[in-house]
């Protein structure tokens, strides 16, 4: 088999060393500091590479498919042909009908594997979601994490079990009608275990920087260097990530990707790095007759990210409307410290405006920010689904010093109007694991970083910001103990009891009903139209026929409704259907949605 790689900063030889022996590669006379050579190789053969004769064990392939002793060790061989594929597969494609439901394989089961998650995916297929997104799967120091500090992106975490694993759990996802999406991190990869800077420029002169307090040692500090997107030999680099995003979705039949944090990617160059990848990722799908897709992760609330490339934008086909969230759980629970200062002050103004806008943050003042935030969506030729609606997802639950969820502190009623707002919204909805039965587990920061110093750093930059936020140092969870990492495990006992139980069945209720209705299919943005009342704490929005209440006060509420009338298709309590007044009467912390006469 033919091994390659690029590194330029090879003075004179690269070995290839392979199960014991040794073979010298030679200079590719097509390719400016490519080495390339010829070795009989089995599926499953350990490999590295020696650069000019260096002492010390090989160093891993930067394109290594496995890493079966973890990031640091030898490489795998994978042939792609020797796994035999049991499901034809047409794609599945993001649309309005789609539900997406995120997870990580890591606390998913008891097991933590992605052989144990297949065997739960028949859950999600009798809930009603359209695709599954995991949380980055690549090699990680240690045996677990959130996976964003990998350092071998074409490669599977070994724990979770490696190449073959995810294969077999797409070709469980496919079998059950789920498409499946893949959380892929480009901005920066792990400080730990990372070999890349000794082959060549893959990383910019400074370092990707978060001031997420789980990140570092502080705010405001360094968690890995930052990708070269821009600098001399970028163009490899730039081809380097490019080609692993085109492996998930070609040799694991992947369905679409979530891109990490893409206002962290540092490219001055002319044609953005995400233009290049849409391109590559359209021109992909139509070699393989199947819809692929990428989906951003975006603070900086410019459209042009989701704007057609001939339209002059950078071709993403959807990305996370965080201002949605944001204006949902200051209304939710009062909350207004950090980022949800701006919604606080008439929080469900901030979400009526979300609902018709998609952006609350569209060119004015940010207070959190200090300047003018965001550019507005033109509403007639952008559709809805290009935008995912959320409530709750790794990042807000696992980003909270306790990592409770929103099931911590509210009630079930308002559970259930956190789900007929997310549900029902212009945008494609995303639940995160546990959300559909109000989940009594919490998510939070773990890590089993091997290196004591780089773990005592996370821990104290974790202690220390949330101190500061009023949280007792003492009752801060320990990101290196394993007993944080054992609370995070979803309990598969609780959907069958209780609350668990009703909430789930609400949950299967709206997800069948934003299936079967085309209204709430309708990429519409314009027409959505929403009335609300900020201290009577009721909201009411319309898409086409349907209309969709939520009272979130202790008490009744009188609702007038326009538009003749209605029957209830589904409510959380029982309700009737408003009279000729057009005067709806709402439950406390209820929640309904109406459909025309028939």
């Amino acid at each position: 088999m033919r091994f390659e790689v690029w590194a330029p900063l090879a003075q004179d030889r690269v070995t290839l060393r392979l199960e014991g022996s040794t073979h010298a590669l030679m200079r590719d006379p097509e390719r400016p500091d490519w080495w390339t050579g010829d070795a009989e190789a089995a599926h499953g053969a350990r490999y590295g590479f020696v650069l000019d004769g260096r002492d010390g064990p090989p160093l891993p392939d930067p394109r290594s498919l496995r890493q079966p002793d973890g990031p640091d060790g030898a490489s795998a061989v994978v042939d792609h042909d020797a796994y035999t594929w049991r499901t034809p597969w047409p794609g599945r494609a993001l649309t309005g009908a789609s539900v997406l439901y995120e997870l990580h394989i890591g606390t998913y089961t008891r097991e933590g594997t992605l052989d144990a998650a297949a065997e739960r995916l028949g859950h999600l297929r009798d809930l009603g979601v359209s695709h599954v997104q995991l949380m980055p799967l690549s090699p990680m120091p240690g045996r677990y994490g959130w996976g964003h500090e990998g350092a071998s992106p074409w490669a599977v975490h070994e724990p979770y079990g490696g190449p073959d694993a995810l294969k077999r759990f797409v070709d469980t996802a496919h079998e059950h009608g789920l498409g499946v999406v893949l959380d892929v991190v480009h901005h920066h990869l792990g400080p730990s275990d990372n070999h890349l800077a000794a082959y060549g420029p893959y990383f910019s002169n400074s370092s990707y920087v978060s001031d997420d307090p789980h990140l570092s040692d502080g705010p405001h500090a360094p968690w890995g260097a930052a990708a070269n997107l821009d600098g001399a030999g970028s163009d490899e680099v730039r081809a380097y990530l490019i080609g692993s995003a085109l492996s998930w979705l070609r040799d694991f039949r992947i369905d679409g990707l979530r891109l990490d944090a893409v206002d962290a990617l540092r490219d001055t160059r002319a044609c953005h790095f995400l233009e290049e990848l849409s391109t590559a990722v359209d021109e992909l799908a139509t070699q393989l007759d199947r819809p692929l897709f990428l989906v951003a992760e975006s603070g900086r609330n410019d459209p042009r990210l989701i704007t057609a490339r001939t339209s002059g934008g950078l071709g993403v086909h959807a990305q996370r409307n965080d201002d949605f969230h944001h204006a949902l759980h200051t209304a939710l629970t009062g909350e207004e410290q950090g980022r949800y200062a701006d919604f606080a002050p008439a929080p469900l103004a901030a979400l009526a405006k979300t609902l018709t806008a998609a952006f609350f943050h569209d060119g004015g003042h940010s207070g959190f920010r200090g300047h003018r935030h965001g550019r507005p969506v033109d509403r007639v030729r952008t559709p809805a689904h290009r935008f995912i609606g959320h409530a709750q997802s790794h990042d807000e639950v696992g980003n909270r010093a306790q990592g409770d969820r929103l099931s911590a502190s509210l009630t079930p009623g308002l559970l259930a109007c956190t789900a007929a707002l997310t549900l029902t919204a212009p945008f494609i909805p995303m639940l995160f694991m546990g959300e559909e039965w109000a989940a009594g587990t919490p998510w939070q920061f773990f890590t089993d970083q091997p290196d004591a110093e780089r773990a005592e750093a996370v821990r104290r930059g974790r202690t220390r910001e949330f101190s500061s936020h009023g949280w007792d140092a003492d009752g801060i969870p320990d990101p290196q103990d394993p007993a944080t990492l054992e609370r995070s495990r979803l309990n598969w006992g609780e959907p069958q009891n209780g609350h668990h139980a009703r909430v789930l069945d609400w949950y299967r209720t709206l997800i069948a009903l934003r299936r079967s209705q085309p209204d709430l299919c309708d990429p519409d943005l314009a027409s959505v139209r929403v009335a609300y009342d900020e201290a009577g704490r009721w909201l009411a929005f319309r898409r086409g026929d349907l209309r969709i209440a939520v009272n979130l006060a202790k008490e009744p509420a009188e609702i007038p409704l326009l538009g003749g009338r209605a029957r209830v298709l589904a409510a959380w309590e029982p309700v009737e259907a408003p009279g000729p007044d057009g005067t709806l009467h709402l439950p406390p912390e209820s929640c309904v949605v109406l459909g025309p006469l028939q």
